[in-house]
């Protein structure tokens, strides 16, 4: 098999304690050591898909069209889940078929969808635990060697879809709920206000914030602020502090944007 430079990313809810996420890449290497290999993160809360599909879907547009996104956030390791590979329009996706790539490549219909299956493009002796080092690790090195992704088996035409949780406008206001919450406490939002201008209060809880900021700095210590974050969905933010610890609110909480 001719080798070839790709990318391929890792994103697992392992941690960084064991060796699982070190061991994967060392699978990878054994059989393409051209590759690059790049940790999105191994600190995905354990077992949470829907927060692995969020970090995978905000960071696969800033790589290179043809990186290879292998995802193992797999609570069903050892079921009867599938094991799939995704061939989308940039790039492409390994990963256990329990929602965790849906966000990153949608529709269904232009995606060409693959199970693994094939023993030459997985590790003679699968264990019933570690599907990242056995299957997912595998396939994502042969394919940014170059093999196709309908070489590695049977055509998928059912995925698991995670639903995406759509804000919604209606008489003058957004309604949302925090998506995700980085490691500094901010609460990201699944809010992309069409024209951040028009956008008057913020209410999250009791709290209600009256403008959206520039940035984070712009607030005095411990205020709390909103603003459009990198990923362009509103954040609420403390300055100098953690919006999670000082507002008390989980993933979910209901957000609403007065315009």
């Amino acid at each position: 098999m001719k080798r070839r430079r790709s990318i391929i990313t890792l994103t697992t809810d392992f941690g960084i304690r064991d060796p699982f996420a070190g061991i994967m890449k060392g699978v990878i290497t054994g059989i393409n050591p051209d590759a690059t290999v790049i940790d999105l993160t191994h600190a995905v809360e354990p077992q949470n898909t829907r927060e692995g599909a969020f970090i995978l879907s905000i960071s696969k547009p800033y790589f290179p069209k043809g990186t290879v996104h292998t995802v193992v956030v797999d609570p069903g390791v050892g079921g009867r889940r599938r094991a799939i590979a995704v061939k989308a329009e940039d790039c492409l996706l390994v990963g256990p078929d329990n929602g965790v790539l849906s966000w990153a490549f949608g529709d269904v219909k232009r995606a060409i969808i693959r199970q693994i299956t094939r023993p030459e493009y997985i590790r003679c002796s699968v264990s019933a635990t570690f599907h990242g080092r056995d299957i997912f690790a595998p396939a994502a090195a042969y394919l940014s060697a170059g093999v196709p992704v309908e070489d590695l088996g049977p055509a998928v035409y059912d995925p698991v879809m995670l639903p995406f949780p759509c804000a919604r406008e209606s008489d003058g206001e957004i309604r949302g709920e925090v998506l995700y919450i980085d490691r500094f406490g901010n609460l990201i939002t699944n809010i992309r206000p069409k024209n951040p201008d028009s956008v008057r209060e913020v209410v999250i809880g009791t709290k209600t914030i009256c403008r959206l900021s520039a940035s984070y700095g712009e607030g005095g210590r411990g205020e709390a602020i909103a603003l459009v974050g990198s990923t362009e969905f509103i954040e609420i933010a403390v300055n100098l502090g953690s919006a999670a610890d000082e507002l008390g609110v989980p993933v979910g909480e209901e957000v609403r944007v007065l315009l």
